[in-house]
């Protein structure tokens, strides 16, 4: 057989078999993963990485956005006794509001656990109305109750005999309002993340522990806290992250007043960059909060991991 001939049924048996080896790729479950998870993967591109990297770039330029200035702007926010308290704020904001909302949720979680299956669907349809019901609509409720002219609590402390609370004018009182609105929008989502991790611990650890001689207390933290822990630890982490980054809630009862005393990050970020017209500055105070999720992030993540790997061996 000469080359020319050797040479063409080379070629032939090579398309016979490309259709098999692309059958072959295409048939891989990391393929039709990847495939699958192509338009997920696009949308995060497009609406997270990019943005992230556009607004670490557009944090190094100087107000006009004519020229690079490194990290001036980030230095520059470190000298201002404002942003010093906006960091406060947000720190104190977000760790109090996810204490307050683990603790509620825990309580109403086992509140739900004991009460029979009919009424309980009742009673957990109404306590994710405040989760359900659309952030701004609900937080402009909690404001006209807040009103110092209108506020109906001050209406029934007034018809008590007692005087209004300036709920919205002096800083602490707003700190507090404004922590109580975010606790009573988040507590249903920590409520319903404990109650399905509730229903997944098996019944029998409770009936032996009972056996032993185990009272409520010593089964809550013997059995129930250890089987819960991953998802206690993924539920504060996600509600963090969240709460970090609240801007309906302060936007729509203080716009971060009184005297910038409820300021976040987001808020005072919006009001640096688009109503005072400095964006860079605006994108260095939104990517303050980075650093801070992330150390958090790691920390949650790595006791999950650890967690996990013991339960697995």
């Amino acid at each position: 057989m000469d080359d020319g001939a050797m040479l063409e049924r080379q070629v032939m048996v090579d398309i016979t078999r490309r259709p098999n080896s692309i059958r072959r790729f295409m048939r891989k479950r990391s393929t039709i993963a990847v495939l699958l998870c192509s338009p997920l993967i696009v949308l995060i591109v497009g609406l997270v990485i990019y943005p992230a990297f556009y607004a670490l770039y557009l944090s190094m330029l100087n107000k006009r956005m004519t020229a690079f200035v490194g990290f001036d702007n980030y230095l520059f926010l470190f000298k201002r006794n404002t942003f010093q308290l906006v960091i406060f704020q947000s720190c104190l904001f977000a760790v109090t509001s996810v204490i307050l909302k683990a603790l509620l949720g825990f309580v109403l979680a086992h509140l739900m656990h004991n009460i029979p299956t009919r009424r309980q669907r009742v009673w957990r349809g109404l306590l994710l109305i405040p989760w359900v019901i659309p952030l701004a609509l609900s937080t402009l409720t909690w404001w006209w109750m807040f009103d110092p002219a209108y506020s109906a609590i001050n209406w029934v402390l007034n018809a008590m005999g007692m005087e209004s609370i300036p709920f919205l004018g002096v800083a602490t009182n707003a700190r507090i309002a404004v922590i109580l609105v975010n606790v009573w929008f988040g507590t249903p989502f920590f409520m319903i993340m404990y109650l399905a991790a509730l229903k997944s611990v098996p019944e029998q650890l409770y009936e032996a522990a009972a056996i032993d001689g185990a009272g409520a207390i010593q089964k809550l933290l013997f059995i129930t806290l250890p089987m819960m822990r991953n998802i206690i630890s993924i539920t504060v982490l996600f509600s963090l992250i969240v709460t970090f980054a609240d801007f309906d809630i302060v936007r729509i009862l203080t716009a971060g007043g009184p005297q910038d005393s409820t300021h976040l990050f987001a808020t005072y970020a919006f009001s640096v960059g688009i109503q005072s017209g400095d964006v860079p500055l605006g994108a260095a105070v939104s990517l303050f909060m980075f650093p801070i999720l992330a150390v958090a992030a790691f920390f949650v993540l790595r006791g999950v991991t650890k967690r996990s790997e013991e339960i697995a061996t």
